[in-house]
């Protein structure tokens, strides 16, 4: 085993994403267990891995919990010391896994740590979930070095770094499992987005480490479950952003940062229905409706929480629209 690393790809009726890019995890992982939770699939998924892979170890959950839950349900029969969290629709490199271990053996305090994620589509540019590593700035806005907002940068080897960052991509989220289920691994109330910057969010107040490591590259398609341009995408985004600041924010930035966000949040719903229709205004205002139906729950999980100021200090939206600032 290679230091007991277990890939973990979970699956949602993706059998067309399995057939194309499994064949590249097992051929490049031969020293790790390579396993598929299986999300309550109705398509051929589970028969397919069967039948064409039989080293592939499978796990079925009993509904879709979602990428959050899914995980959560799917990695309690898994015993590795660490895992590798897999979308099921990324091509892995030869010696992918390698630099990410050796990272993780010099400093016990490393949790997490993601590659370079590039563009499957266009391989010279980074891909939206998260390029060269995820930061976030004052107003709780996630971004990445080699894309913000929605803008990505070509790769010329400006990442080729090693460095601590913020959050790494659950795309491919390389984790201690000590450290995923000291945190009690995801919320599951996220149901999908934005999980894994509030899981690397409450690991850094407990102290540790998240980084990412440019010595060891995948290419993403992205989009595969929810397309960018999805109103249920806009909604679990501004719903789980919401509900992460109230979790692991502290006082008194929680406050005028909420509200600064809320007069934001209701530009970017004109905005959105301007660019993408009036079902993306919906998806804003379903966002804070959801958002507050989790008060209750988030302020019991606040309590538990080692509040820190970890946040970047950077006001990347007045920078980015107002300066046409792109990184």
């Amino acid at each position: 085993m290679s230091e007991n690393l277990a890939i973990v790809i979970l699956n949602w009726n993706g059998k067309s994403w399995l057939e194309k890019f499994l064949p590249s995890v097992i051929s490049h992982s031969q020293n790790a267990e390579v396993y598929v939770i299986d999300n309550f699939s109705i398509d051929d998924s589970v028969n397919f891995l069967q039948t064409q892979f039989p080293t592939v170890k499978i796990i079925i959950n009993d509904k879709n919990y979602g990428f959050a839950g899914g995980y959560n349900e799917g990695l309690k029969s898994i015993d590795a010391k660490f895992y590798c969290l897999l979308n099921s629709d990324v091509e892995v490199t030869e010696n992918w896994i390698e630099p990410v271990l050796n990272l993780f053996k010099k400093d016990n305090q490393i949790a997490a740590i993601q590659p370079k994620i590039l563009s499957f589509t266009n391989k010279i540019y980074f891909e939206f979930a998260g390029a060269g590593g995820g930061l976030i700035d004052n107003l709780g806005y996630p971004y990445c070095r080699g894309r913000v907002f929605d803008d990505v940068e070509e790769n010329k080897g400006q990442y080729d770094d090693e460095t601590e960052i913020f959050w790494a991509s659950g795309c491919c989220l390389f984790i201690r499992s000590k450290d995923f289920w000291e945190q009690n691994g995801f919320d599951d109330r996220f149901f999908a987005h934005q999980e894994e910057i509030d899981l690397c969010w409450r690991l850094k107040n407990s102290g540790k480490k998240i980084y990412y490591t440019g010595k060891s590259k995948v290419y993403h398609v992205g989009g595969g479950t929810l397309n960018k341009q999805s109103p249920q995408k806009t909604f679990l985004n501004i719903r789980n952003n919401l509900s992460m600041m109230l979790k692991n924010l502290p006082f008194p930035s929680l406050i005028w940062v909420l509200i600064l966000r809320m007069i934001l949040d209701g530009a970017a719903a004109f905005y959105f229905a301007y660019k993408n229709g009036l079902s993306h205004l919906w998806a804003v205002l379903r966002g804070h409706f959801g958002f507050y139906s989790h008060i209750p729950g988030t302020l019991k999980l606040r309590q538990n929480n080692q509040i820190k100021k970890y946040y970047q200090t950077d006001w990347l939206i007045f920078k980015h629209f107002l300066g046409n600032k792109k990184g």
